[in-house]
């Protein structure tokens, strides 16, 4: 089966060049790569400069100019139609170093037959695992992850319980087939950046998608070096926050317009549980200005963020 793996990028080359050597270490060989520079034309060619056209191990590096910042979703989409022949596609963050064996279980795991999209562990720096895939619960507008803080010692015995609660893959890591594509469609690219995966995975299931988990598929996730998301939520940005709250909502629009009410009721409460609690005041205000967004149905690029 070969496999196209595609990484979006955003001005951070340091990422992409240790993604890229965890890559060369894969057991399995039979796939290329496709880099979305989403950054403009200078920090396009300061990558080619600094890639390898081919991987050690002989795999083709392609890197690819966005027209404009796409965003995630746009930078997926870009990049799977840049290799429209594979068997299957797999997304991963710039930031994250998949371990060598990491394709070969998740692929594993997907030619089982009853999956059409696999996720697997994703860990922190510090081995504490950050997700193992989620579940949406629609009348919250929120994500649960799973596995989350769990060791990779209780990680890998997490299979069962994790697959009867997955509704969503992280887009840290997900191995795609073309019957996904077929069922679920591209990814949406009116989000920018958040959430998209959740509801690719969740608008693939509603059409018929099946996901599985492979718990000992590791990837390390140096998470957020391209957008900052630090944990104290008194340091956290204006564009994840107003971005994970508006898309929230949009989300809940897109697929489960009857739970909007209750949802956008329930989000505001978890806004002020959050952050408010916590004397995180600016805060406060990025995430109701994104709370109000998705209630208006506002998407794409926020108008405040520079092209």
């Amino acid at each position: 089966m070969h496999v196209c793996v595609i990484v979006v990028g955003f001005r951070n080359p340091n990422d992409i060049t240790a993604c890229l050597a965890a890559l060369s270490k894969s057991r399995y060989r039979d796939f290329d790569v496709v880099v979305c520079e989403n950054g403009g034309r200078e920090a396009y060619d300061a990558l080619v400069a600094l890639l390898p056209p081919k991987l050690p191990s002989g795999q083709v590096v392609r890197v690819i100019c966005a027209p404009s910042n796409l965003g995630y979703g746009g930078g997926v989409n870009l990049g799977m139609k840049a290799e429209p022949g594979a068997d299957a596609w797999w997304i991963l963050n710039p930031d994250a170093e998949p371990a060598p064996t990491a394709l070969t279980l998740m692929l594993q795991r997907l030619q089982s037959g009853d999956c059409d999209a696999v996720g697997g562990t994703i860990i922190y720096p510090s081995g504490v695992v950050q997700t193992q895939g989620g579940h949406w619960r629609g009348w919250m507008a929120r994500a649960i992850s799973l596995g989350h803080g769990l060791s990779r010692h209780q990680a890998a015995q997490n299979e069962d319980r994790v697959e009867s609660r997955l509704n969503y893959l992280s887009g840290a890591s997900m191995l795609v087939t073309r019957r996904f594509l077929d069922l679920a469609g591209p990814m949406r690219e009116d989000y920018f950046l958040y959430c998209e995966e959740v509801e690719w995975c969740l608008r693939g299931r509603q059409r018929g998608a099946r996901l599985g988990f492979s718990p000992q598929a590791e990837v390390l996730h140096h998470q957020g070096t391209t957008t900052g998301n630090p944990s104290n939520v008194r340091e956290q940005t204006r564009m994840p926050v107003f971005l994970n709250e508006r898309n929230r909502l949009l989300l809940t629009r897109d697929l489960y317009p009857g739970l909007l009410v209750v949802a956008g009721g329930m989000a505001f409460l978890l806004i002020m549980m959050r952050f408010a609690r916590r004397g995180a005041w600016r805060q406060v205000g990025f995430a109701l200005q994104g709370w109000w967004a998705g209630l208006r149905d506002e998407r794409g690029v926020p108008r405040w963020v520079a092209a």
